[in-house]
Parts: structure tokens; sequence; C-alpha cells
């Protein structure tokens, strides 16, 4: 990892540990997360890009600040617990062809996690509004016990990241609003695995094979724009798109317990300075809401993101004096990943019991990106979002409170079969040298649980 010095980037790696993220295959569309917004997670984000309840319209659809009234702020959290474990059965080989001994399944892979937010939206002039939010959109989590049957192709994984979004709104005053945000998105990685020395090495008992760990970070800049139109009193749609960017994780890697040839029991450690590329996709979603009666709202969205970008997970040397390629843009690691694009489809509905209490609930159709190329780190598949939410509102403080539960149901379970190549040569893909395999199939499961506090001075 950069050894950062600045007092400004020391505040976010510590804002960004705290936003640390539970497996985000597990829980959204590729490493994107749902869980932004307790108000938006009672109806499973349905419609949200149309419906402007609170200043989480910032990260939703800038355009709807327009809807807001003064200066709103919102804040909370979410909590994420996931259950991640391959079932028995789950089988890994050496390059040398012999099945990999200890041979446990690596355990629940997944801890529970929290997501805070904030966001806040001012109303500048009668057509002009403008907002703010830090939120954690990405991340990746897992790790796997040490005698991990496919620990030579992952151990831990992870992703945190965190983003700042300064956005902005015009208004035309007869229903048509117009928005416009950034995402300066800080991100770090980490990633770890044992290595096989290859058929011509005798098996290390667990604990004394070498051991490689890279860890980088990077700061990229995403653009999202909005639009909200209010058809009649009852009926308004909107729609916001956001581009997509590479981020570039800069850091090291760092083997340990490598053996010096000729000295029997004597290891050492090899360094290198790496980066890791990581695509961050486009995606566009559209919303609807709908007030069948002054008591019910009813709410539809979809969204389509272009994990496509995701082609591989690939450690590029960039050090012309590493020890471990030397060679600044050789692959020292290549995995093949080609996911596929997606779309999340939406529907929810609120009830207004009283003038106090208001409850939600929503239901999401998740595709999962990953298709041909399950891997260890990224075990995946399409999901069922289920939530319920109930909102509570002070009159005399003027504060709200939100509170939301989800669960996820999954399409079967994630089925691994993985070939990890080994070079002589890192700049070279060439399979003959020899193979190693992990095949397992996973159980998933997870829920969620958000709250969020709001209010309008």
């Amino acid at each position: 990892m950069h050894k950062n010095t600045n007092a400004l980037v020391k505040a976010i790696r510590f804002a960004t540990v705290t936003a640390l993220a539970a497996p985000a295959t597990v829980l959204a569309g590729g490493f994107a997360l749902n869980e932004q917004s307790a108000s938006a997670m009672g109806t499973a984000n349905a419609g949200a890009a149309a419906n402007p309840e609170n200043a989480t319209i910032v990260f939703f659809n800038p355009a709807g600040m327009s809807q807001l009234s003064g200066t709103n702020i919102s804040f909370g959290a979410a909590y994420l617990d996931i259950d991640a474990e391959a079932k028995g059965g789950a089988s890994a080989t050496r390059i040398s062809g012999n099945p990999v001994t200890p041979a446990g399944r690596g355990g629940d892979i997944a801890d529970g996690a929290w997501l805070p937010n904030f966001y806040l939206a001012h109303e500048v002039s009668d057509s002009v509004d403008v907002g703010f939010g830090i939120h954690a959109p990405y991340g990746l989590a897992g790790d796997y016990e040490d005698d991990f049957v496919g620990r030579f192709f992952a151990d831990k994984t992870e992703l945190t990241a965190i983003a700042f979004t300064p956005s902005i709104a015009v208004n035309n005053g007869q229903g048509l609003s117009m928005g416009a945000g950034l995402n300066i998105i800080y991100a770090e990685g980490r990633l770890t695995r044992n290595q096989d020395l290859g058929p011509s090495a005798e098996p290390l008992p667990v604990g004394a094979e070498p051991y490689a760990d890279i860890e980088g970070d990077d700061i990229g800049v995403t653009f999202r724009v909005g639009f909200l139109y209010e058809l009649s009193d009852k009926t308004q749609f909107g729609m916001t798109a956001q581009t997509g960017t590479e981020l570039n994780l800069k850091g090291d890697m760092e083997v340990t317990g490598v053996p010096v040839p000729g000295m029997p029991g004597v290891t050492t450690t090899l360094n290198e300075k790496v980066e890791v590329p990581l695509a961050i996709p486009e995606s566009i979603t559209v919303g609807a809401r709908h007030k069948l009666t002054d008591d019910v709202t009813l709410l539809a969205g979809a969204t389509y993101s272009r994990w496509s970008r995701f082609e591989e997970l690939d450690i590029i040397s960039r050090d012309p004096n590493g020890e471990i390629a030397g060679v600044p843009g050789a692959v020292i690691s290549h995995t093949t990943e080609k996911w596929g694009n997606t779309w999340q489809f939406n529907v929810g509905g609120i009830w207004q019991a009283t003038p106090a209490w208001a409850f939600k609930a929503g239901y999401a159709y998740d595709e999962s990106p990953v298709g041909e190329y399950v891997t260890a780190r990224i075990p995946s598949t399409d999901r069922h979002w289920l939530t319920l939410g109930t909102q509570w509102k002070d009159v005399n403080s003027g504060w709200t409170v939100d509170a939301a539960v989800g669960t996820l149901i999954f399409d079967g379970n994630a089925k691994v079969d993985e070939v990890f190549y080994q070079h002589e040569n890192p700049t070279q893909q060439d399979p003959n040298f020899g193979a190693s395999n992990y095949q397992a199939e996973y159980d998933l499961s997870a829920w969620s649980a958000a709250i969020e506090f709001s209010k309008a001075f």
C-alpha cells in the first residue's frame, strides 16, 4: 500500500474502514452495493430515481433535489450479515495433478459489516439546488480458513470504497428537473493466497507454503446525470445515468516463505511494486412513482449495468527492479472473469397508515454478472431481494426515522470450477506448463437491516 502521510488521505482511509463492505457478489450486481438508504431499502430501491423523500435522493437521482425545500440532511447505516460457505465435496488439485491436502472447506468466508452514509441537500433558489453525499458504493470482503482446500486460488479478498458526491439540480418550474453530480471514489484492495511451488517441489505443510499478499489503492471519478419529470400531481418519472471508469489499485506485492534454491529449510521474501486494474461499470436507472390513492403509493424501476467491462483480474508489475517479474507491464497473475451485463428490476409500495406512520414493502430481481467463470474469490448467482420498511415522522421536531430489513433468496448454489495456470515466465500465458483446479458449490444466504434519520430545516 502507498505510504501516504497526507492528513486528508488518512482521514479518507479512516472513513473507508468504517465502510467495509461484506461480499458484494452476494448483495448486488457485481461488487456494487444496494444498501445506500433505509428509506429506499424499504421498497427494495423501487422507483428510487423518481421518489425524492429526503436527502438520500442525492445518490439515487440528483434531479430530485429540486422537490426538496430548504436544507435537508439524511444519515444512517446498514448492517449486512452474510453466509457464504463451500459445501461438502469441495476439492482441488495441485499443478502436479495431486490432490490438495489438508482439504478444509474454508468456513464462512464473510463477516457482518456496517455501511454508513450521509447526505445533504440545500435549496439555493426556486430553480437551483445543491447537494453532497458520502457513501460506500462498492465493496468485497472474503476470508477463508488457513486449511482451505482452494488456498492456492484465494485466501483474503478485500475491496473497500468510499465516494464523495457533490451534486447540483435545476428545474424549469413546470415539472422538469435536471441534475448532475460527481462520484469521487477512493478505493483500496487486498488479495492474498498461498503459492503452489509446482511439480518440482515437495508439498509443504500449511503455514510453510509461500504466501502472496497484494495491496493497493487509487482514486477515480464517475459522472452522474439525472432527469425528473412530473406527468401529473400523482405520477412522475425519473432517470439517471452514470459513466464508468477504471481504478488502478497501485501498491505492493509481497511473497513470504519462498524457498532459497540449494539451501534446504531457508526461505526469503520477494517484493515488487504492482497494480491491479478494476473496471467500474456504466449504468442507467429508470423509475416511476404513482399515487394510487392519498394513502397508497406504487413504485417501480429498473437498472442496467455494463459489467462486461470487467474481463479479468490481473496483477501487473510496475517495477523494473522487482524480485518477482521485474518487467513493467508483465502480468504476474491472471484470472479470467468475463462478466456479463446485468438487469435489476424493482417493484414496491408505501402505505401511509397515519400522518405519523408509513409502512413499506419491496421486491427486486437482481442478476449476477458472473457467468461461466465463477471463482473462489467471487462465488455468485442470481437472487431475489425481499424487503420491509417503516417510516415514522415526528411533526413537532421535524425528524423522520426510516428502518428496513431485507433478505436474499438465491437461484441455487454458486458452482465454482476454476483453473489456474502457473507460468515460468509471467509475461507468457502457456497452458502447457501445468494447471491446478478448484471445484466446489457454495451455499449463499444473506439478510440486512438499515436505519436512516432525516430532517428538513
